[in-house]
C-alpha cells in the first residue's frame, strides 16, 4: 500500500538532551503534507516508558499547528 507521496525530508534522527530520541521523515504532496515520527525504545506504551519524549514531540506539534477555536 502506498500513499502516493513524494518525500520532502528523510529520516532524519531527532534529538532530546543531546540523545537520538527517534526518527521522522516528512512527505509532502502540494497543500499536505505528512510526518511520520518514531520514539526510540518506547514501544506501544511511550507515555508510560519515554515521557519527556511525548512532551517534546507533543509540544513541536502543536506548536506547528494554530487553531482558531473562537470560529468554532
Amino acid at each position: 500500500m502506498s500513499l502516493n507521496l513524494p518525500v520532502q525530508s528523510p529520516w532524519n534522527p531527532w534529538f532530546v538532551n543531546n540523545q537520538v530520541a527517534g526518527y521522522a521523515t516528512k512527505y509532502v504532496k502540494d497543500e499536505y503534507s505528512l510526518t511520520y515520527t518514531t520514539i526510540k525504545g518506547a514501544g506501544h506504551s511511550i507515555p508510560l516508558y519515554k515521557p519527556e519524549e511525548v512532551w517534546i514531540f507533543l509540544d513541536g506539534w502543536l506548536a506547528s499547528h494554530s487553531y482558531n477555536f473562537s470560529d468554532s
